[in-house]
């Protein structure tokens, strides 16, 4: 009997992976499964976007490129809604909201983020001005590495120290790569063989949608533990992209844009480059004060991929009305054309005795004129 009493409270063995033990106590290493799989998901994602970038760059006609650039009306509009319209209003919302200093912060770190990839995609399927598009990615997101110190240090000084926000330039520098390398390679095929070109662009604009959609959802499922958050962050994280698009879309339209670059410049204002948002806050700030503020960047992606949703929706629906009513209209067109030329020849018959020449000068049949005849 005392040897099962002495079987049943002798203590259990460690675990083979514990580094310290000590009787029942084991301290064994924490997991790092999360961490792994996060590095193999944004690994992958990354090389996902590229490829899609590729394809979106066999719609970029380098003339039209190199245009934009020389003459940058539509760059120098969305610079001003990209620093100067979005930093103000994540200003302006921390303030009205009365959030804690640190969810301030992060708010107009997001507000000074440069533009994501995700509005190349949107915009191929809002039919705008793909050129613009890019070339507003590229340039907001080289002004970036001065433009974001700037408008730090001018809006968060209140809540802390700019020294404190840490910008990953290397991040920034990545991305740029990222967008303009597989681009480049994308003109290049659009140049060389058009109508491959035409096939990758037709997959890579789905594959592209369908990308958007899945790095909001894994976002989500990885820091699913920060979403208990203050409910001021989540409406601010809801009306800022809707705010952004809005605008961004006015002010292109009331400096006379074509409707086109209206679409584009907005997408460009109100997409947002989360993942750098996230990054920056990592680097600059204590686990305990991410608890209360990492959310936001996710909640700001999801709702902007909302918005980005609905206008694309909107806007293929109106497309195919229209092209319904076109349809109709051009069914009956041949009657109408048929009644014109019934008429037109009425009136021929009517009129048989005048007729146009190649000049287009109106002569009277029977009438000739011969010098050798006198009336």
């Amino acid at each position: 009997m005392s040897i099962f009493k002495a079987t049943a409270v002798a203590p259990s063995t460690c675990d083979s992976i514990a580094t310290i033990c000590s009787g029942e106590s084991c301290l064994a290493p924490s997991s790092d499964f999360n961490a792994v799989l996060s590095l193999v998901l944004s690994t992958v994602l990354t090389v996902m976007l590229a490829m899609v970038m590729f394809s979106m760059g066999c719609t970029v006609d380098a003339n039209k490129l190199w245009g934009h650039i020389k003459k940058p009306w539509g760059i120098a509009i969305g610079f001003l809604c990209q620093f100067g319209i979005m930093p103000f209003t994540a200003f302006a919302l921390s303030l009205a909201f009365n959030v804690l200093p640190v969810q301030a912060v992060v708010i107009i770190i997001m507000g000074c983020c440069p533009g994501g990839s995700g509005s190349n995609i949107i915009c191929y399927w809002l039919d705008g001005d793909m050129d613009l598009s890019i070339s507003m990615t590229a340039c907001s997101s080289i002004m970036a590495m001065g433009m974001m110190p700037l408008c730090l240090l001018i809006y968060t000084t209140i809540w802390t120290s700019s020294d404190t926000i840490q910008i990953p330039y290397d991040s920034i520098g990545i991305t740029l790569a990222a967008l303009l390398i597989p681009i480049g390679v994308g003109m290049y095929v659009k140049r060389r063989w058009p109508h491959m070109a035409k096939k990758i662009l037709k997959v890579g604009s789905i594959a592209g949608f369908g990308l958007i959609v899945i790095i909001a959802v894994v976002g989500g499922v990885l820091y699913q533990s920060s979403w208990t958050i203050a409910p001021s962050l989540w409406i601010i994280g809801t009306i800022y992209p809707f705010i952004g698009f809005g605008l961004g879309f006015l002010m292109a339209r009331f400096t006379g844009q074509p409707w086109e670059r209206c679409r584009t410049i907005a997408l460009e204002t109100g997409f947002q480059n989360s993942q750098l948002c996230s990054t920056i806050v990592q680097l600059s700030f204590s686990p305990a004060e991410l608890e209360v503020m990492f959310a936001f960047p996710l909640i700001y992606s999801i709702f902007q991929l909302v918005v980005a949703v609905m206008s694309v929706g909107a806007y293929q629906a109106y497309k195919k009305s229209c092209d319904r009513g076109s349809s109709e209209a051009d069914s009956e067109c041949p009657a109408l054309e048929d009644d014109e030329s019934e008429k037109e020849k009425n009136y021929a018959i009517e009129n048989s005795s005048f007729e146009f020449d190649d000049t287009g000068l109106c002569e009277e049949k029977g009438k000739h004129t011969d010098k050798s005849t006198e009336l």
